[in-house]
């Protein structure tokens, strides 16, 4: 029997239902997040809860939980499910209301969602690497908000897969932003380079916990915002999500990145993540 959770309780997942008049239904009004589960432990689960409540509060909606009921549902829902090695996706909405574009004029209680679904890691790809293919960003100027509303995302992601490649980079104009569902990271004589954490992109935990590992171990880091031209000439190119890891790129839109390998930053940022993941969730 397989579990999910509903507005603060654990339910069997086929008995989880939505009302037709979920503003996350009809607006995407609603944020959400992803956790990496290793091993039977959440990963980075305070980092995930601290930007889900950010999130909440950039878009006003309340959170009806505290930071220690989502934990304690969380770790009973993995706990009920007995998954070992998958994700956690959690989303919260608006909650149910006639349909209006404007907030409701009641007292709405949000709709708070949770399910996991059992998830290998993709050894093969961050062993061999991916190819990737370019696009424009044409998303809203709030991608720092983990929103329901993916639509360019979607269709980035979907390009991407219409051309053979593992995700599509996107850029405004000639700077690059991110990939659609991953944050991009060049490295050029040593420094490891990434878009600043702002509006235009999504601040990612992973990035973060990159950042934090690239610091502790003397792996320059220079955030900044870089352009087609710079990841063209890019010495290697890698991305980072809470699914894809570290992850090295090498190949952007038919070019090969370097000698066509993952270079030698890029796995000892593999290298140093894997022991993240191992000191907080055992050993792989």
């Amino acid at each position: 029997m397989i579990f999910a959770i509903l507005n603060g309780k654990l339910i069997e997942r086929n008995q989880a239902k939505m009302d037709i008049e979920d503003r996350g239904y009809q607006f995407g009004d609603g944020v959400y997040e992803v956790i990496r589960v290793y091993n039977g432990k959440m990963f980075t689960l305070q980092e995930h809860l601290e930007r889900f409540e950010r999130s909440t509060k950039s878009i006003g909606v309340s959170l009806p939980y505290t930071m220690d009921q989502l934990k304690s549902l969380l770790l009973e829902l993995v706990e009920k499910n007995n998954l070992r090695l998958g994700i956690i996706y959690m989303q919260i909405t608006r909650g149910v209301a006639p349909r209006n574009h404007a907030f409701p004029e009641e007292n709405v209680e949000p709709t708070l969602v949770a399910y996991t679904r059992e998830m290998t890691r993709p050894k093969d790809e961050l062993q061999t690497g991916v190819k990737t293919i370019l696009t424009e960003d044409i998303r809203w100027l709030r991608c720092d908000i983990k929103s329901l509303n993916l639509l360019g995302n979607i269709l980035a992601k979907q390009k991407a897969v219409e051309h053979g490649c593992f995700e599509a980079i996107q850029h405004r104009g000639q700077n690059v932003t991110e990939g659609s569902s991953s944050n991009i990271f060049m490295v050029k004589n040593g420094i490891v380079i990434t878009h600043e954490s702002n509006h235009l992109i999504l601040k990612g935990i992973t990035k973060d916990v990159i950042l934090g590992l690239c610091s502790a171990s003397g792996i320059p880091v220079n955030e900044r915002a870089f352009t087609l031209k710079e990841l063209a000439e890019a010495d290697e190119v890698f991305l980072s999500s809470t699914v894809a890891e570290v992850m090295p790129i090498i190949e952007v839109e038919g070019k090969v990145v370097g000698n066509g390998e993952p270079g030698s930053i890029t796995r000892k940022i593999q290298e140093l993540f894997v022991n993240e993941i191992e000191k907080q969730c055992g050993a792989l």
